[in-house]
């Protein structure tokens, strides 16, 4: 069924994790007769909460997303994760809204997440609404709340509903426009009773009540001038001058409730059907001409060209893959051809689906402003457009949170390698913040991602989705090996004199360090006819192969130069197999007397950090053996740049959570090697020994 664009509204639900948005999003299906009883976080009922692994851990892990229709509108909940390690799926979900509700639990304030999310919404420049969630909780502090966010975010967050009592006695909500109370059945109903406002309770409204028309005004001169000349402003002028500078972003409304007894939430969906954009009045959405720079405008209409953005994928292991699109412009219907300018091809469109929590809906076509699943599509991934063929566009789509914690992955059981390599590759498809690496060296499969609890859960999916059961282990930091000092003259003679043929080489090398990162060079000078050329391709290998496994501790040895200047040869008993062995024992026999040292990767390192915990994380950091480079100060934050050794910052995400609150952020990549001290190197070089052993 086709809608009016005019009547859509697609909302986050946006905040720190545990803050109550899923009861939240869970009280409007139920107002909206979606449901007949509330889903329940807590005894795993929830509609937006489905997914085992959230049951489990009572969290939202993965956006969900489900309908209602209120007041001849649609609107379209998108309930996003709250937790640091699933930020990166709120962070992609968002490209689906036009504005976010950001839910503030009463009893905590703005926490480390509120201001993550707060960021991502203002990245997409989205209109916010506040809602102070779980008002009958002690400790419940409405004006605390609305204090620390004009605080934290120098924002003007401005209630336009205060709550009616606290704690225990809270009873409903007072309307700052209308004036008037409206009090609650207690019994999760959400029914109430507009009276007037409680006696005790009216000088607290009138002067919240100034505080809000005085924000609103700025949005409209004639308004604020009527205003500064004692007018009274009829209801309707502050309707309409509320609803406009929410849209324009002048002020953040805030309201209030408590969602598991549906308190506050028909209010709620009020403030979002009025005072949030529809997706005509968010405007065209700005892409570009595949190939090209030319800006391309798509306007929020049906005869447009197609065209829509994946924000999510779902790796559904029996209906495949499920594809979430928000339509920006045009139409899509099912069974038909669309164009994926990312991949450059054209994509079948199957069955077209309304997304209802875990349960879908198949529907013929949607227009824009819709949000619709797609199912098996192909070479789709999040973050493509979809469009139409004949007049393609790109839209940018945000970026992904870097991945900060790594570990080897590796299938419980033997012979399932090949299927955990392809399983984990779909968990990547449903989410670009998991990073799938093989390290060349050691052959292991490498997962990243956003932290502990990230890398766990994909674990489980993998279980139960795709039947492999795998294990993560600390990774192995790659070392290296090399030499100090130059050897020359270095001899070795490979005899075997056994029945029937004999075997015979001798080789003579010079061996030298290089620089850190030249790598190995090889140099024949030969003279004279001891060794006939055609054995100078064997030698080079014996000496590659030799250099595979060094002899400190078995790693690779590098910035090596040898040089092959002589040697002796058997007419008969010499034979390329002979020069390679001769050549390898003669490495190795060059690296005891070189002086052998081993090496460490050493990481470039962005810490990002609030300033009162600048001091603490540079000691940290200088305790990690690192070097602070240099500091530069963004907005509030700090931005330390350090070299630290890898060794010391395998689990850097989980230290530095507990260091600063879950405040700070890093980036980290590889710089070079440097030598590792001696008495560490004594004790890298006796574990791998213990190691060897234990096989």
């Amino acid at each position: 069924m086709a809608r009016k664009v005019e009547q859509i509204r697609n909302v986050a639900l946006i905040a720190h994790v545990g803050s109550g948005k899923t009861s939240l999003g869970e009280a409007m299906l139920f107002n909206a007769k979606v449901t007949t009883r509330m889903g329940r976080v807590d005894d795993g009922s929830s509609n937006f909460d489905f997914e085992p692994e959230e049951i489990k851990r009572k969290i939202t892990i993965s956006s969900a997303i489900h309908h209602c229709d209120w007041k001849k509108h649609f609107i379209n909940i998108i309930d996003t994760p709250g937790d640091d390690n699933f930020l990166s799926e709120t962070k992609l979900a968002l490209q689906g809204a036009d504005g976010v509700v950001l839910v503030i639990d009463a009893t905590a304030g703005v926490k480390v997440g509120t201001e993550k999310v707060w960021e991502f919404a203002e990245e997409l420049k989205l209109p916010k609404l506040i809602f102070v969630s779980k008002m009958d909780r002690e400790r419940a502090d409405f004006y605390k709340v609305v204090q620390e966010v004009i605080n934290t975010f120098q924002a003007k967050a401005t209630p336009v509903f205060i709550p009616l009592g606290a704690e225990d006695k809270f009873q409903g909500l007072i309307d700052l426009i209308k004036m008037k109370a409206y009090v609650y059945e207690k019994d999760g109903s959400g029914s109430f009773q507009a009276s007037d406002i409680p006696s005790d309770f009216v000088e607290t409204a009138e002067e919240w009540r100034e505080k809000m028309i005085e924000n609103i005004v700025e949005v409209d001169d004639e308004l604020m001038e009527k205003y500064l000349e004692g007018e009274e402003l009829s209801q309707q002028e502050l309707e309409e001058a509320l609803y406009k500078s929410i849209k324009s972003q002048i002020i953040i409304p805030v309201t209030c409730g408590a969602s598991v007894l549906n308190i506050g939430t028909s209010q709620l969906m009020d403030l979002i059907i009025n005072g949030m954009p529809s997706p005509v009045e968010r405007g065209p959405k700005e892409g570009v001409k595949p190939g090209t720079n030319e800006v391309v405008k798509r306007f929020p209409k049906e005869d447009e060209p197609f065209s829509s953005l994946v924000f999510k994928t779902v790796a559904d292991p029996f209906a495949g893959r499920l594809s979430i699109i928000r339509v920006f412009s045009g139409k899509i219907s099912s069974d038909s051809t669309v164009y994926n300018p990312n991949k450059d091809t054209n994509e079948r469109v199957g069955q077209l689906l309304l997304m209802e929590g875990k349960k879908q809906q198949p529907i013929e076509d949607a227009g824009p402003g819709e949000i619709v699943a797609v199912a098996k599509l192909k070479d789709t991934i999040t973050g493509d457009t979809l469009c139409d063929p004949n007049d393609p566009v790109v839209f940018k789509p945000v970026d992904v949170l870097p991945s900060v914690l790594s570990y080897a992955i590796g299938a419980k059981g033997k012979g399932s390698e090949d299927k955990l390599f392809s399983s984990l590759a779909r968990l990547v498809e449903e989410d670009p913040s998991l990073k799938l690496d093989r390290d060349q060296a050691s052959s292991e499969i490498i997962l990243s991602g956003r932290g502990q609890i990230h890398l766990e859960v994909a674990c489980e999916k993998l279980k139960r989705k795709f039947g492999v059961e795998a294990e993560l282990k600390p990774l192995k930091v790659p070392y290296r090996e090399t030499i100090k000092k130059p050897v020359k003259g270095v001899i070795y003679r490979h005899k075997k004199q056994t029945g029937g043929r004999g075997q015979f080489a001798e080789v003579h090398f010079d061996v030298f360090p290089l620089e850190r990162g030249a790598g190995f060079e090889f140099k024949e000078e030969l003279t004279g006819m001891n060794v006939p050329r055609n054995f100078v391709p064997a030698v080079e290998k014996g000496v590659v192969e030799a250099l595979q496994s060094g002899i400190l501790a078995g790693y690779p040895v590098v910035d090596i130069k040898v040089r092959f200047y002589d040697g002796k040869s058997h007419e008969v008993d010499s034979s390329d197999m002979a020069f390679k062995i001769a050549a390898s024992m003669c490495t190795k026999k060059a690296l005891q007397e070189a002086n052998p040292v081993l090496l460490e990767p050493i990481m470039k390192l962005e810490v990002t950090v609030p300033e009162e915990v600048m001091g603490d994380v540079m000691g940290d950091l200088t305790g990690r053996r690192g070097r602070v480079l240099g500091m530069e100060s963004k907005g509030k934050y700090q931005v330390i740049k350090a070299e630290v050794p890898m060794s010391e910052i395998l689990r850097y995400a989980l230290d530095l959570n507990a260091l600063t609150g879950g405040r700070g952020t890093f980036k980290v990549e590889f710089s070079h090697y440097e030598e590792v001290p001696p008495q560490l190197a004594e004790k890298i070089i006796a574990e791998v020994k213990k190691e060897k052993e234990k096989e």
